[in-house]
């Protein structure tokens, strides 16, 4: 097992608490390395324990891992036990410094995606970013532009993309096998972690094992905690920490469950209806707070008309909220899940990706259909179609330039949650009527974690 890789920042972050920290250097100068069909790539793995471990895997058949990163040693376990010759680092900006790479993946919490993603590209190097793909609308907006100025092969973790079925449902919306659509219900069981709860105030010993000052990276300083116990040693109280899961609640280090899902259940409509910026957004919301996301939310999204297509209305709910059931009557919706009601017939999907499907008509009756001929190509998988991307030349589906606007549709649902306002949205201008969402389309970057200009 390669050693861990320590550096200057060891002790200039040491003292983060007092707002003392290192800055990035000038970004280098994009370059991108001519490939050969055959080579195997370099590939480095930014947050390697959880799904970042998986990513490594997927990406490790075919080629090289040659760097790993990750705040907690006990997490990166497994990942440096499988891959003995990568060397590690604690700190990503260390790896971005020394490491001299083709692409890289990066699976942090979601207030840590556009820092290495942005520097990323600035050397060149191709990017690979879990779901949601950024933390705000101006990362979103940050990492489009700077994959078109690179032009480096960009891919967002969302792998219901790549699915054979996802592609076939979206063949059949376009086809019209449904007829016009006007109307999307998209739904899920999340959060299955605590939110609507306050700051705890209790303060816990930082384990020798994990990085804490990292772990926050961007975020404002706060105290470590994890869950209080009773005097039998038995959890007590909503609070369940925040590492290595809890977070997705915080809005300093999360998006709640719409971030969390909506790149997963409202992808397929969102892609086979070619939605695009949103005009409005209005959010419903209980237990709303300015430290986490509310335990259940409805959220109206009002798209404009496009091309031949009318204007539609997406609703999404969480908190284990459902649709009307008159929309499909006699048909028991799952816990997750979406609809595209056309003028013909409702695409009803009971997963989140959309691999699944059936069409009904409006009594809940499953249709029997003929399914059209393909129009887009098939993917051998999520990372595979990333990966031979690089190697060809070719965006994959889930690039930047699609990932990018559907993330940044989808976090304005966020910001009409934390403000409680209408939100009308001016994407051309990036701005809204609100001035207290205008102020959350960004946020502070706590010194030498500001993100890269490309």
């Amino acid at each position: 097992m390669q050693p861990l890789v320590r550096s200057r920042r060891d002790f200039l972050l040491s003292s983060a608490a007092a707002g003392v920290a290192a800055s990035l250097p000038a970004s280098r100068p994009a370059t991108t390395r001519r490939l050969s069909p055959n080579q195997r790539l370099k590939i480095g793995v930014v947050g390697c324990g959880g799904k970042g471990l998986s990513d490594m895997q997927a990406c490790a058949v075919a080629h090289d891992i040659v760097a790993l990163c990750d705040v907690d040693m006990g997490k990166a376990k497994q990942a440096r036990t499988e891959q003995p010759k990568a060397t590690f680092y604690e700190d990503w900006r260390d790896l971005l410094d020394l490491e001299k790479l083709d692409a890289l993946v990066v699976s942090t919490p979601d207030h840590l995606h556009a820092g290495p993603a942005l520097a990323a590209m600035a050397r060149g190097w191709h990017v690979f970013v879990q779901k949601p793909l950024s933390h705000t609308v101006y990362e979103a907006r940050m990492l489009r532009d700077a994959a078109r100025k690179t032009k480096v092969i960009t891919s967002m973790g969302n792998q219901g993309t790549c699915l054979d079925g996802f592609r076939t449902a979206t063949e059949c919306v376009r086809a019209g096998l449904i007829g016009a659509v006007k109307e999307v219900h998209v739904w899920t069981d999340r959060p299955i972690w605590p939110q609507g709860i306050g700051r705890p105030t209790h303060v816990d010993p930082i384990p020798a094992s994990f990085r804490w000052d990292l772990w926050l990276g961007p975020a404002a300083w706060r105290p470590y905690a994890i869950q209080k116990k009773d005097k039998d040693g038995k959890p007590t109280g909503d609070f369940k920490g925040y590492a290595p899961f809890q977070w997705r609640a915080w809005w300093d280090f999360g998006t709640g469950a719409l971030g969390d899902m909506a790149c997963h259940v409202a992808n397929l409509p969102f892609f086979a209806l070619e939605l695009d910026a949103p005009t409005s957004v209005e959010a419903v919301a209980s237990d709303r707070n300015d430290e986490t996301a509310p335990k259940r939310s409805t959220i109206t999204f009002q798209f404009p008309a496009r091309g031949a297509r009318g204007p539609i209305t997406l609703k999404w709910y969480d908190g284990g909220d459902l649709p009307p059931a008159t929309l499909l009557p006699g048909v028991k919706l799952r816990s997750g899940g979406f609809m595209l009601v056309g003028d013909k017939a409702i695409l009803y999907s009971p997963t989140d990706y959309g691999e699944m499907f059936d069409l009904y008509d409006f009594d809940g009756k499953a249709l029997k259909y003929e399914t059209p001929p393909p129009t887009l190509p098939r993917s051998p998988g999520v990372h595979e179609e990333w990966l031979q991307g690089i190697l060809a030349g070719k965006q994959p589906m889930a690039n930047f330039e699609y990932a990018a606007p559907f993330t940044e549709a989808m976090l304005l649902g966020n910001l009409a949650l934390r403000t409680g306002d209408r939100i009308e949205w001016n994407a051309a201008a990036m701005r809204t009527n609100s001035d207290k969402a205008n102020e959350l389309l960004t946020k502070a970057y706590r010194r030498g974690f500001e993100l890269t200009k490309v």
